[in-house]
């Protein structure tokens, strides 16, 4: 995806283009996988903020609440719904990205987005990455899931990204896919997938899987050690409490079975020629370091 931004030159006030990487709380973000994904982008860059979407039209407060925060004196504050916008440059690239991190919004839709795009035209974005998280059957003792879909050619092309199939309810990613498209804008979208028995939050395994296919997505490298303990530590939590309930652990056993016959076909030549592919790029960003050639 970035080689669409490396062919794009700044606009009349010296804006470098970017790639906006958006991500919102609630339906579309099971476990918090995928605004903890963007979150770690944000800590990880410096991103600084550049804006915020927080029209009170957006959201219904008795059903995503402000919340009372406090400072080191004590002193509170109250934190409102909103989507943030913040700004980085993906280090040793030269490369940018408009990072959006906030809740679903509960009314305007079609507001919200048109003005959340009027936004990144001014942010010169020339190119739109989604990410969500979604509750699926899969067992949590298997690497989790993160597909990524894009309806551009040239995107599918690049990424190996699939043409997105699904048909049904969409959450607010879905009409900024959609928008985005019709704006002219190329757009993908990664959604990890959460095992539906440990739905509830924090999902670093699932996060995790997220993080390693943005890798991949902006062409980066990002120090996941932490992450990838909380992982560890999270499938061990939940081994324990399969092992106290019979029926749980049954059901468990029956999705590895499920997904290892599912897999069986995907073992040929070509799928490991790819996986490794995907592991060498991972440690050649690794060894080179950032802004290495």
């Amino acid at each position: 995806m970035t080689g669409i931004v490396s062919g794009q030159a700044a606009d009349a006030e010296g804006v470098r283009p970017a790639i906006m990487v958006a991500a919102f709380e609630g339906w579309n973000d099971a476990g918090e996988a995928a605004s903890g994904a963007v979150r770690m982008l944000a800590k990880a860059w410096g991103a600084r903020k550049v804006g915020r979407l927080s029209e009170d039209d957006y959201y219904d407060y008795q059903f995503s609440r402000p919340t009372v925060r406090r400072t080191p004196t004590g002193r509170s504050s109250i934190s409102w719904p909103s989507a943030r916008l913040s700004r980085a440059e993906i280090p040793g690239t030269g490369i940018d990205v408009l990072l959006v991190r906030g809740v679903e919004p509960t009314y305007r839709w079609k507001a919200f987005t048109a003005e959340l795009l009027a936004r990144a035209a001014g942010e010169n974005v020339v190119a739109v990455l989604l990410v969500g998280a979604l509750l699926v059957d899969v067992p949590h003792t298997r690497p989790l899931p993160a597909s990524l879909t894009s309806d551009n050619e040239r995107l599918r092309r690049e990424l190996g990204a699939e043409a997105s199939t699904y048909e049904g309810p969409t959450g607010i990613l879905g009409v900024l896919a959609d928008a985005a498209t019709t704006a002219g804008l190329p757009t993908a979208s990664i959604w990890g997938a959460v095992p539906h028995y440990v739905a509830q939050p924090p999902s670093p395994k699932a996060m995790l899987a997220i993080v390693r296919r943005l890798e991949e997505v902006l062409n980066m490298h990002l120090d996941v050690h932490e992450l990838t303990e909380d992982a560890d530590a999270w499938e061990r939590g939940v081994n324990e409490l399969a092992a106290e309930d019979p029926e749980v652990a049954s059901y468990v056993h029956q999705l590895e079975e499920a997904q290892d016959a599912a897999e069986l076909p995907e073992a040929s030549g070509e799928s490991i020629a790819r996986e490794f592919e995907r592991y060498l790029k991972r440690r050649n960003r690794h060894e080179r370091g950032p802004g290495e050639p």
